[in-house]
């Protein structure tokens, strides 16, 4: 899947964990189609940031069906989509994205995960290691604190590191001085 010689970043996406964060904790409503994340970007951040091939997996629960235009439109965008069904008290995704970092272990590859939650701690701390890239991709002010006590795990802002979005977000954020710009705020 990646030019010869060359490692791949995976990129793993917790599409569930992502949506309900965005609508929930930063909108507080349903997003407008123009509002959501542009995945390509995501990728393409991959790419640049590790500069090397990256492959976007989105994981999507279908156990009500599949969503066929968003999954096209993923898939014109290169991603491997993985559709996934249960019981109703199983986390699918969480349960699949869990197999597949323990999957990576094994392999020569980087991974970046795109998602807030905590459950993933265990996987991601057995991933770091001096031959392996390993990070996570999130609105930082929601990601899990766990994450923070991982040594050696890069940490990624959705927003504005991987610049998803057409438009700024109403988010709230701690800024480190070395960012501040007063002209934000003085427009």
């Amino acid at each position: 899947m990646s030019e010869a010689g060359s490692r791949t970043t995976w990129v793993l996406v917790d599409g569930e964990n992502i949506d309900a964060t965005f609508g929930t904790s930063i909108l507080n409503r349903r997003p407008q189609p123009d509002e959501r994340p542009r995945w390509d970007r995501l990728v393409a951040f991959a790419d640049g940031a590790w500069r090397q091939p990256a492959r976007g997996v989105f994981y999507l629960n279908a156990s009500s069906g599949i969503p066929m235009p968003f999954v096209q439109a993923l898939k014109a965008m290169d991603y491997i989509v993985v559709p996934l069904s249960g019981e109703p008290d199983e986390k699918v995704v969480d349960i699949a994205i869990q197999r597949t970092l323990r999957a990576l272990e094994s392999r020569a590859a980087d991974v970046m995960l795109v998602s807030h939650d905590g459950d993933f701690i265990p996987e991601i701390s057995a991933l770091i290691g001096p031959d392996r890239r390993v990070g996570v991709v999130a609105f930082s002010e929601f990601r899990n604190a766990g994450f923070n006590s991982i040594p050696g795990l890069e940490k990624f802002d959705l927003e504005y590191d991987a610049r998803v979005f057409d438009a700024p977000l109403p988010r709230i954020r701690v800024i480190p001085i070395s960012e501040f710009d007063p002209g934000m705020f003085l427009s």
